[in-house]
Parts: C-alpha cells; sequence; structure tokens
C-alpha cells in the first residue's frame, strides 16, 4: 500500500517542477554559465549597496573575471579593499564559483 504524501498529493512520479525543469534545460544546453554571469551582472545593486552601484559605469565577465569600471578614485580605493570580500559574495549568491577574479577599472 502507497503512503500519502500532502507535497505528491497531484503530483505522479513522472512530473517534475518548474524550477527542476529550468535546472535540467540550463544544464543540457549548457546555459549555466551564461545564466550565472547574467544574474550576477542584474544584482550587482543588491550585491555591493546602491551607493557603490549608482557609481559603477560599466560591469561584465569574461574568463571568470569580474570587471568593474567606477567613476571615482575613492571608490575604486574602496573596492580593491573589499576584492576578496565581493568574490565571496558574488559566488555565493550564485551557488557555485563562478568568479575567481576581480579587477576594477
Amino acid at each position: 500500500m502507497l503512503k500519502y504524501n500532502k507535497d505528491d498529493a497531484f503530483r505522479r512520479s513522472d512530473e517534475i517542477t518548474i524550477k527542476q525543469a529550468v535546472e535540467k534545460l540550463l544544464d543540457v544546453y549548457r546555459l549555466r554559465r551564461k545564466f550565472d554571469e547574467t544574474s550576477i551582472v542584474a544584482a550587482w545593486p543588491e550585491l555591493i549597496g546602491q551607493a557603490i552601484a549608482n557609481r559603477t559605469q560599466q560591469i561584465y565577465i569574461r574568463d571568470k573575471k569580474l570587471f568593474v569600471r567606477v567613476e571615482s578614485a575613492v571608490i575604486k580605493n574602496e573596492l580593491a579593499m573589499m576584492r576578496r570580500q565581493i568574490i565571496g559574495r558574488v559566488n555565493e549568491y550564485v551557488g557555485q564559483v563562478v568568479i575567481e577574479e576581480f579587477v576594477i577599472l
């Protein structure tokens, strides 16, 4: 006799959630890295703070390096001192190591 599980009440054994389907799609078509990179750029204000994000002119990722162009020498210095913390926050946000180096332009 099968046990009744509240979470599986309406789900068949061959069905998967939308989240699982999207995850599988990203892996099968090898889009995971690009998706993670795009989500980092989109979440930059949330990750670094609105004050610094407002002074960020350009942000992009190439070859596991995060490039950030800022307009102020003070902000450049602040980011340089927080380099390791920023890399940690970004990688924690996506759940895997996407960024290995942080370059301030």
